[in-house]
């Protein structure tokens, strides 16, 4: 991961623990898929998708989670699940950031 990613990635995470969310699991991986953020909001586990832009000149971090993305997390996320035998609600976030700016956090990106 680039300096750049890992910033925005330790941004995000900070932000959502500052707002009660737990950390499970970082940057975990499978064939097909990789999850940035495991985390427990609740009962609910999230799986949060963390996009980064240096500037909005190319367009805005939200739309690079493609449909293709979204399968791709959707895939982990299941093999995450299967895998450690969790039956438990979850959602799929994503944690924004453009430049320097606040965090933007986008609850219940895709339903899996």
């Amino acid at each position: 991961m680039n300096p750049q990613g890992r910033l925005a990635e330790d941004r995000a995470l900070a932000f959502l623990q500052a707002r009660g969310l737990k950390l499970v699991e970082r940057n975990w991986h499978c064939r097909g898929g990789e999850l940035d953020l495991v985390m427990r909001d609740g009962p609910v586990w999230v799986f949060v998708e963390v996009r980064h832009r240096a500037s909005a000149r190319f367009g805005d971090a939200a739309a690079s989670i493609t449909p293709a993305k979204q399968r791709k997390l959707l895939h982990a996320a299941q093999v995450y699940l299967s895998e450690r035998r969790v039956d438990a609600p979850c959602r799929f976030d994503a944690v924004l950031t453009v430049g320097e700016s606040e965090p933007e956090w986008l609850k219940n990106i895709l339903t899996g």
